[in-house]
């Protein structure tokens, strides 16, 4: 089959910026997608953060190119860690926005925005485009500088997408990414009406006419609705949009009186686009708009259209019916190996399970646990947030450490759960938590414990239940969203409907129960869940097929 012309438009991006998964999407999907064949671009923001990863990238550039030839990467370090975009007196286009923004617009920012890490052995000159790029966005034009570099393939030799950052520093130039200490910035309109009229303007300055368009939650949502509207006689009126909803929840809502910062006219100020309760809705124009719609899991599909899981937008989402499709994310299988994984004490696999018994032992020694090879070491990592199910865990605390069990916890967020869980971990010789984030003790958590729980209210996908299957540490999980597809009840983990501490607490129990009275059956369990596939590849098939799928649905054509 012919190779597709991919654009993602995405908000964040592994390595560059993160806030949540969505980064980690937007980072392996095009690497998969690029590695079947097709040409993929990713257009983002050149946030503060993603400039210092392209100044890092630039050094490591350098310091392999020394010797044998000379680089002018100085300066391109110099600008990227912080130089002036290229036109920084452009401040119409945030001046236009107004400082209210409506509640729900975008989480606030995440301790960690990533950017932060060491670029990989073959690295990339980042360049900055040598023209400006000029955005038609509110009643004017904002010129945007362009940043070019690629996503680092995980094996040498392997294609490696484009990634193009826009580069506008009154816009993107601040710490934070949605928002900061004080709360969501309120000109992230007008930032995001950039991003998304700025990555179509930069097909035309490049000649690059994709074939699909793939856009990522609200912040991006505007690329459909501005293909319609204003696209309709250039070549890109041929491009089919995916719109892939990571969290419902997050919706972009703002005043309807922004309007004129998008650029586009009040005649799409109604209920089958941007307008909701009065107000802006970009999450519903994208749903409205796309050619079609994906989650990030099948089940959670299904949620988004029924009155408890559709925060709102479920009768929109009933109107797209068949439209809205669910493909599970991937994991990164380079760094989710327990084989190779270089932050735990032992590798292992499911041939030898030998060294996860050494992982454990480590991980009690580490968090100043007992180190009991006979008791079963439960694991959590998570936001301390009511969505997690962190309050019906609080619930069942008790009724969880009279097993005679140990429990580590890894995560921060709300204050009262960071209270009661240092309290008891500093009263307890069976419980310990680490408030923070830290990439190693997750991975070591993930791979020295036995049971791992995520008792969610709601999962769009969820991630660390895949990586504890990879790791042998059978799952313990509420059967919603992404958990329910994800885990076999008695077969690679253990679920419940109920959301209750004491619906919980019973599942732990009975994990428990399995652990002590029939090891050989819990080992079988963990054998089947190390062997199931989660990689990309799979995930990158089923997109490349929904890809095929909405273009034939924009132009007739089949390819």
């Amino acid at each position: 089959m012919p190779r597709l012309k991919i654009l993602f438009v995405v908000s964040e991006c592994v390595p560059f910026a993160k806030t949540g998964g969505l980064a980690d999407v937007a980072g392996a999907l095009p690497l998969a997608l690029a590695a079947a064949g097709h040409d993929v671009r990713v257009v983002m923001p050149a946030y503060r953060v993603a400039k210092r990863y392209l100044a890092r990238q630039t050094e490591a550039a350098e310091q392999q190119l020394r010797g044998s030839a000379p680089v002018a990467g100085a300066a391109v370090a110099a600008a990227a860690a912080g130089a002036p975009a290229l036109d920084p007196a452009d401040a119409a286009l945030a001046a236009a926005a107004p400082t209210d923004v409506a509640a729900g617009a975008a989480p606030a920012v995440a301790a960690a925005q990533g950017g932060d890490g060491a670029p990989p052995a073959e690295v990339f000159m980042p360049r900055r485009l040598p023209e400006p790029l000029g955005v038609p966005v509110g009643s004017g034009e904002a010129w945007t500088g362009v940043w070019e570099t690629r996503l680092e393939p995980g094996a040498p030799g392997a294609p490696a997408p484009r990634v193009y950052l826009l580069e506008h520093d009154v816009l993107y130039d601040r710490d934070g990414i949605y928002g900061d200490a004080h709360g969501e910035f309120g000109d992230n309109l007008a930032r995001y009406a950039l991003l998304s009229r700025g990555a179509l303007q930069l097909c035309h300055a490049l000649g690059f006419w994709p074939d699909v368009v793939h856009v990522h939650d609200w912040q991006s949502a505007l690329v459909p609705l501005y293909i319609n509207v204003l696209e309709h006689r250039s070549p890109l009126a041929r491009a089919a949009t995916i719109l892939t909803i990571h969290n419902l929840g997050y919706q972009g809502w703002f005043n309807k009186f922004q309007l004129p910062t998008t650029g586009l006219g009040w005649d799409q100020f109604h209920r089958f686009c941007l307008e909701a309760y009065d107000s802006i809705n970009l999450l519903k124009a994208g749903i409205y708009n796309a050619t079609l719609v994906s989650t990030v899991s099948p089940r959670y599909a299904q949620e988004i259209q029924t009155w408890e899981g559709g925060e709102g937008l479920d009768g929109v989402l009933r109107d797209r019916g068949s439209d809205v499709i669910g493909i599970l994310n991937g994991i990164d299988d380079s760094i989710w190996n327990p084989a190779t994984d270089p932050h735990i004490a032992a590798t292992y696999s499911a041939e030898d399970l030998s060294g996860k018994a050494r992982c454990k032992a480590a991980l009690q020694r580490e968090m100043g646990l007992e180190e009991r090879p006979d008791v079963p070491l439960l694991g959590l990592i998570s936001r301390l947030a009511t969505q997690k199910g962190i309050d019906i865990l609080a619930g069942a605390l008790d009724h969880i450490l009279s097993l005679d069990v140990q429990f580590v916890i890894l995560g921060s967020g709300e204050r009262w759960a960071e209270d009661l869980f240092s309290r008891i971990s500093g009263s307890s010789d069976r419980f310990r938590v680490y408030v923070g984030m830290n990439e190693g003790l997750a991975h070591r958590i993930e791979a020295g414990s036995d049971l791992f729980l995520m008792p969610s209210r709601y999962e769009p996908c969820g991630l660390n239940q895949l990586y504890s299957q990879r790791y042998g540490t059978l799952p313990v999980v509420r059967a919603v969203g992404g958990l329910d597809d994800t885990v076999e009840n008695n077969v690679t983990g253990f679920k419940f409907e109920e959301m209750s501490s004491m619906a919980l607490g019973n599942t732990v129990a009975w994990a428990v129960h399995l652990y002590r009275a029939d090891p050989a059956y819990f080992r079988t369990m963990q054998l089947r869940a190390m062997k199931k596939n989660f990689g990309w590849a799979h995930a990158a098939r089923q997109y490349e097929a929904l890809y095929r799928l909405a273009i034939s649905r924009r132009t007739g054509r089949q390819i």
